[in-house]
């Protein structure tokens, strides 16, 4: 039977398969499975693999997904959290066997994260941040029904608003422990001023070791992380007193003398030019150095659009000398190990493949993975050791229908000497074909080896689909990434100049029907591009930066701190004469270039005003654009994680214009 094309509807079948945790004894991973509903929502429930038998069960049932499914330290018990008493979130409990769950906690309206067992099982530490009451699901229903309007934020923080988190005010998520036993809660740390730091209980379960900044408003300063002994009873500690550290995640050994940390210690990198490391030191704060000290960044996002991959990974094996971490590399994320005693990174994967990493079993010889390939969604995975066995196939007979375009590795040498790594996706066409060049966010992340729906309905549709991982991406070394620090548009256009000229040169394409596109920094480089040169047939430019000017001050991260770009916009023309010459705007006068312009009201990240410049300047110059205006209820992460309608919509409205300009 032939298979059938690719369409943005096929979305609304996949099964998204995420944060994979193996019980203490490895015999099992707990799992969540994410389904589309007729709802328009996807549903998240937990699961159960037998990693023996591959048999998998639902255990969570109902309207009201769940998530932060995490075993108890003896794997008797499953906490999770669930929202199904709306609007609040609260922590339950479930038998490993199944059955009814137990309501732990009895929170008020508001935000939860970084649900954690304490080692001796007694206790549950998480992080919650309460809806300030005038804001409550509650207070708004008692104002709509009198009438009154909605109040006010006063405002004396910076830091106020987060993309897909929404705007917050003064609130902070702060630390929390409940009893197992009793449910009985309470809070045991505030001091974390943006409330988005680290925590990791010590092995006695007495407390915990606690990272932030020591600035009261970090995002004003320069990164001064520091560590903190967190007691359950007693006053906090600070432990180290350095400068210039950033800190993204940490671990305790298992025998409690040591505690590492990914991260950086270099008060410049604000953008994270460099390469995250594996840094170690003793309990008490001293002998602070790097475990990792190869050319591997050990925080890579490697991007797809179904939820491939994870985030970045540090945990001890039970001989508390050795590290478990995920590296990413040339459109890869492998398990690697970093050694207390032998600093280096040692890969432990290899293959063409994306790893999202889990925990590890009690022992320490297996982990919980999920698993993604070109051509495949996240599956439940199981590294045994030796090799990576993928143990579900969820997704095996909703892409065994489709006929799949298989991206082909490729690189070339640009016209400055650089290696540019790329993948092609061809149509199956014996005439010349359109092509699009699609240009990655960031820009400090990379396209790698994961399913992307977007590009195999555009190759479905007739259209040639080329992506690279130009220089400032991760995954090929610092001096790759650093490459465009200070000067966006000079080493990165290069790279995909010189992609188009390749374009050009291959025989299977039209020269004359050639488009680009992407999305953040990718919206960022298409205005570069079509300002630069008008050999592009059409562009669409998604949650795109236009202007740095304007955007200093408007997006969650409102600055541009100056040891990046040089310059701050609120300092005389002379300083800021580079910032202006870095903002795309600066160079339209010579855009000749059809373009569609998306955005999303709701983007906090690259706010909405650079969408309108967008759409505006290109009306007031003549040019050929359309304005795709998305909702406050979406964010800059539309295209990954927003309403499944408004994604499907999305992807309609780029193949109405690709047909109308390409095809």
């Amino acid at each position: 039977m032939a298979k059938a094309p690719v369409k943005p509807e096929d979305l609304m079948k996949f099964h998204f398969i995420s944060d994979p945790q193996i019980s203490p004894d490895g015999s099992e991973i707990l799992f969540h499975k994410g389904v589309i509903t007729e709802k328009n929502k996807v549903l998240n429930h937990l699961w159960l693999l037998d990693c023996h038998t591959r048999h998998s069960r639902q255990l969570t049932q109902g309207e009201n997904g769940v998530g932060s499914g995490r075993w108890s330290p003896g794997g008797k018990e499953i906490a999770f959290v669930s929202g199904r008493e709306k609007p609040s979130q609260q922590i339950y409990l479930l038998p490993r066997e199944g059955g009814e769950a137990r309501k732990l906690t009895n929170l008020p309206e508001g935000a939860l994260n970084g649900l954690t067992w304490s080692p001796d099982g007694k206790l549950l530490a998480f992080q919650f941040r309460a809806v300030p009451h005038e804001r409550t699901t509650a207070a708004s229903k008692e104002r709509e029904e009198k009438g009154l309007s909605t109040p006010p934020w006063v405002l004396e923080d910076l830091f106020y608003k987060l993309d897909g988190d929404g705007v917050f005010g003064g609130a902070r998520h702060t630390l929390w422990v409940v009893s197992v036993e009793t449910g009985e809660m309470r809070e045991v740390y505030k001091g974390d001023p943006t409330g988005f730091g680290s925590f990791e209980w010590l092995p006695d379960s007495s407390g915990f070791i606690v990272a932030h900044s020591a600035h009261r408003e970090p995002i004003l300063h320069d990164p001064n992380d520091q560590l903190f002994f967190v007691p359950l009873e007693g006053e906090p500690e600070q432990i180290t007193q350095w400068e210039g550290v950033t800190i993204n995640r940490i671990a305790v050994s298992p025998d409690g003398r040591r505690i590492a940390f990914l991260g950086d210690t270099d008060p410049r990198d604000v953008w994270g030019t460099r390469n995250v490391k594996v840094y170690g030191l003793n309990r008490n704060g001293a002998e602070l150095r790097c475990l990792s000290q190869d050319d591997y960044c050990l925080s890579v996002p490697s991007l797809s659009d179904t939820g491939a991959g994870g985030e970045p990974f540090l945990s001890w094996l039970p001989d508390s000398e050795t590290l478990r971490v995920m590296v990413g590399w040339w459109g890869e994320a492998h398990i690697a190990t970093v050694s207390w005693s032998e600093p280096g990174v040692k890969p432990l994967t290899f293959g063409k493949f994306v790893l999202g990493l889990g925990n590890l079993s009690q022992d320490g010889t297996k982990q919980a993975l999920v698993h993604a390939t070109k051509t495949t969604l996240n599956e439940v995975a199981l590294w045994d050791g030796h090799s990576v066995q993928t143990l579900t196939d969820f997704n095996g007979p909703v892409l065994a229908e489709l006929d799949l375009v298989e991206p082909e590795d490729q690189t070339l040498v640009t016209e400055d000497g650089s290696t540019l790594h790329f993948w092609v996706m061809q149509p199956k066409s014996a005439a010349k074909i359109p092509a699009i060049i699609e240009i990655h966010g960031g820009p400090h992340t990379q396209y790698c080896h994961a399913y992307f729906h977007e590009f195999q309905v555009l190759c479905a549709a007739g259209y040639a689909v080329v992506f690279s991982n130009p220089r400032g991406s991760k995954g090929y070394g610092e001096a790759h990434t650093r490459a465009i620090e200070r000067n966006w548009g000079d080493k990165d256009w290069i790279d995909i100049r010189s992609l188009l000229e390749w374009l050009k040169g291959q025989s299977w394409v039209d020269p004359g029907r050639i488009g680009v596109m992407g999305g953040s920094y990718g919206g960022y480089m298409t205005n570069w591009a079509i300002g630069h040169t008008t050999d592009f047939r059409a562009a669409i430019t998604d949650r795109c930066v236009l202007n740095w000017t304007s955007m200093a001050g408007s997006c969650d991260f409102p600055l541009n701190r100056k040891g990046y770009f040089g310059a701050n916009a609120w300092e005389p023309h002379e300083a800021i004469s580079h910032l202006w010459q870095q903002s795309p705007l600066s160079h339209w006068h010579k855009v000749n270039t059809p373009t569609l312009v998306i955005h999303s009201e709701g983007d906090l990240r690259c706010p909405i005003e650079q969408g309108d410049q967008a759409f505006a300047t290109l009306k007031a110059l003549g040019v050929k654009t359309r304005y795709v205006r998305y909702p406050a209820s979406t964010s800059h992460g539309l295209s990954r994680t927003g309403p499944p309608d408004l994604r499907l919509h999305r992807l309609h409205q780029i193949l109405i214009w690709w047909d109308e300009h390409l095809a």
